[in-house]
């Protein structure tokens, strides 16, 4: 059974929120983020990418860098500020995007679920992201960013949340500057004990967004049993930061990629290998009409390739069609044999249109373009059952949690 507790949360004032929250420190990098965060002193980013105040081209895994972390966090703890809540609470968090709005419950989640595979992955993690993550934690004492987890619909779940959204003002309620509103609700200590008890019913939840936060937690709560001689597993650094969303909630949004050269070929060469494979239409269409196409763009033409074959048999990794793309296309042909190390690759958030795939090739940064069809979340958690690994950057959830909003100390 899955683990889902209430907590001390770590909170900013309702007028100080919208200043405080901040995108997650991996969606982003150093120069967005010191734009993001520039004129705003509350901004958590100073917190998550503390580079930003310090000299550009810094190692960003210095000790000035997690020293400038430590620092930034007191500070907004005493200038925000951020309070602790006196009593043990789970917090409801709702994120409506383009009309359309997804709601979580967000709460402690167990160190030691995630290492017995009740939290179950689909991605693997870096070393030096994970290493990062976990200095971060340790650091600062503090789950700063939540893990984006998710679970198979309990109607149980489902009834109490929508049941306090529709009968209760939220206590944050604002629109961040991309149009994204974030709502967070206070779950009294009573509800937030029951639905404590309903998540004991939901057998696993999947990591939809947040692996390397994740490893870094359970690696913390490794850490915070060695420095503790009287260990019992009741610690709150046994636990940490999650919202969790039931499934039916989620929008998932394509992983697309982009390559710097042909490997040598011409265009027609590489156009004929894949000829091979699969069926080239140049229709012009920028977006896959279905799951396992791909469509490409080289020379200003979009084309859509349909797979000559088929995998209706295969383990569910081989069906996804980023595995298809990268078994029959960049790997015999592109030689990107490994995607997570080539530096010859790289990976576009669908947030993002096709738009820019366009202008990077146009650009003459890339060569070429894949357009890929978003993973379904079915897939994600067919993937995760068999303990599969799933392609770097299969997946791409918008909207974005904030940090900040609410963190977890211990």
């Amino acid at each position: 059974m899955a683990t889902l507790l209430p907590f001390h949360g770590l909170l900013p004032t309702a007028e100080k929120a919208a200043q405080v929250a901040a995108v997650p420190y991996d969606v982003v990098n150093s120069e967005e983020a010191a734009v993001l965060a520039e004129g705003n002193p509350l901004s958590f980013l100073r917190v998550s990418k503390p580079e930003i105040e310090l000299d550009a081209g810094i190692d960003l895994y210095s000790e000035e860098v997690y020293a400038k972390a430590r620092e930034n966090f007191a500070r907004l703890c005493a200038e925000a500020p951020l309070t602790l809540d006196e009593g043990n609470h789970l917090y409801v968090y709702a994120l409506t995007m383009n009309g359309r709005t997804q709601v979580g419950i967000l709460g402690a989640a167990s160190a030691e679920d995630y290492q017995n595979e009740i939290i179950k992955k689909h991605e693997r993690t870096r070393q030096a992201k994970e290493d990062d993550r976990t200095r971060h934690v340790m650091e600062l004492r503090s789950h700063t960013g939540p893990v984006f987890l998710t679970y198979k619909d309990s109607e149980e779940i489902n009834t109490k949340v929508a049941d306090l959204v529709a009968n209760e003002a939220p206590l944050f309620d604002f629109t961040a500057v991309d149009g994204i509103t974030h709502k967070l609700w206070r779950v009294d200590e009573e509800l937030s004990a029951q639905l404590a008890t309903a998540f004991d019913a939901i057998d696993y939840f999947y990591i939809a967004d947040g692996h390397h936060r994740a490893a870094a937690a359970a690696r913390s709560a490794v850490e915070g049993k060695k420095q503790n001689p009287n260990h019992t597993g009741d610690e709150d650094y046994n636990f940490f930061l999650a919202v969790v969303f039931p499934a039916s909630h989620l929008h998932i949004m394509s992983y697309n990629r982009v390559v710097k050269d042909l490997n040598g070929l011409t265009k027609d060469e590489l156009f004929a290998k894949i000829g091979e494979k699969f069926t080239i239409d140049a229709n012009g269409v920028k977006e896959p009409s279905k799951y396992g196409n791909v469509c490409v763009y080289i020379d200003k033409q979009w084309y859509e390739i349909s797979p000559n074959f088929s995998v209706e048999n295969e383990s569910v990794i081989e069906q996804l069609d980023a595995m298809i793309l990268q078994r029959n296309v960049l790997a015999p042909f592109l030689g990107i044999d490994d995607p997570r190390t080539s530096d010859r690759i790289d990976f576009i958030g669908g947030i993002r249109g096709t738009a820019e795939l366009e202008k990077l090739v146009d650009s003459g940064k890339f060569e070429i373009a894949f357009s890929m069809s978003p993973c379904t979340i079915e897939l994600l958690m067919a993937v995760a059952d068999n303990n599969e690994i799933m392609p770097p950057k299969s997946t791409w959830f918008e909207p974005k949690l904030r940090d900040g909003l609410v963190c977890h100390n211990f």
